[in-house]
């Protein structure tokens, strides 16, 4: 059984690297995938930390693409980390989300939160930081116990703190992540709202510039849907691939390798994914 999606403290999960892997050994997992939202800084601890365990690390990241009213992400596996055209891009969308967050900071101040960035830092282990990290911020000083409560009101799209942030588009996503060496693969289409013949479209659309998977496996997808993207996967020629979406503390009900409790990846979706690098 493996886990080809979770994520660490060097963008919004509660866990280090290391203990990634510590966690994937105890639960029996023969691979992980580390896809860290548009960074690949936690992927040499990753890589040091499974050397020598029973674990196979994947290296992984997940980039977020714009894509209308609705959230596009790029899962991208087995590529060089190294890239210069993947770490330019990078760049790019950091400094995006530096001039985002200094904005959410001012738009929740105006609201009479009264948080400073050393408020919001001190949850977060690396420069990368997001808005779960504003959230844990605010729960932190009092103003709300719940972190969806704080995204229904304040940080989700629309609401009164939310910022747009940088993004690159679907196809730049797919070809960076192909010119890495890489696989490129849509995630959780669950989580897109849109029917599956608008997901069609787009898997052709995206097939043109190397789209190599589809996220079939996934915590929030039911089984009628999981049933619809195999058959996309099989029509485009595509690899089906899985994960938990692991955050740590933040999806305490969640488990890495297993999800909700039915999640089950099997380890010949690794071996489909490395015939097509």
């Amino acid at each position: 059984m493996i886990d080809l999606h979770c994520h660490s403290i060097f963008s919004d999960g509660t866990n280090t690297p290391e203990e990634l892997v510590a966690l994937a050994e105890q639960g029996g997992l023969s691979a992980l995938a580390l896809t860290d939202h548009d960074t690949t800084d936690g992927l040499p601890r990753f890589m040091a930390a499974a050397a020598g365990t029973s674990v196979q690390a994947v290296s992984g990241i997940e980039l977020s693409a714009e894509f209308g009213d609705t959230a596009l992400h790029i899962l991208g596996y087995l590529f060089d980390p190294a890239s210069d055209a993947l770490q330019s891009a990078l760049a790019w969308v950091r400094e995006g989300r530096t001039e985002r967050n200094a904005q959410i900071l001012e738009k929740l101040n105006r609201l009479g939160y009264n948080l400073t960035y050393a408020d919001i830092r001190k949850h977060s282990s690396d420069d990368l930081i997001g808005r779960p990290h504003f959230a844990a911020a605010l729960i932190e000083k009092g103003h709300f116990k719940r972190k969806d409560k704080i995204f229904q009101q304040l940080l989700g799209k629309g609401k009164a703190a939310y910022v747009d942030r940088r993004r690159l588009s679907p196809e730049a996503c797919v070809e960076l992540i192909c010119k890495a060496g890489g696989v490129a693969v849509i995630a959780h289409p669950g989580q897109m709202k849109i029917t599956t013949r608008a997901l069609r479209r787009l898997v052709k659309k995206l097939k043109e510039h190397g789209l190599g998977g589809l996220e079939v496996w996934h915590p929030t997808q039911q089984e009628y849907q999981s049933a619809a993207y195999l058959r996309i996967c099989e029509d485009f020629d595509l690899a089906a691939t899985g994960g938990s979406d692991f955050h740590g503390k933040l999806t305490p009900d969640l488990s890495i390798g297993r999800g909700f409790g039915n999640l089950e990846v099997s380890d010949h979706i690794l071996e489909q994914l490395e015939k097509r690098r």
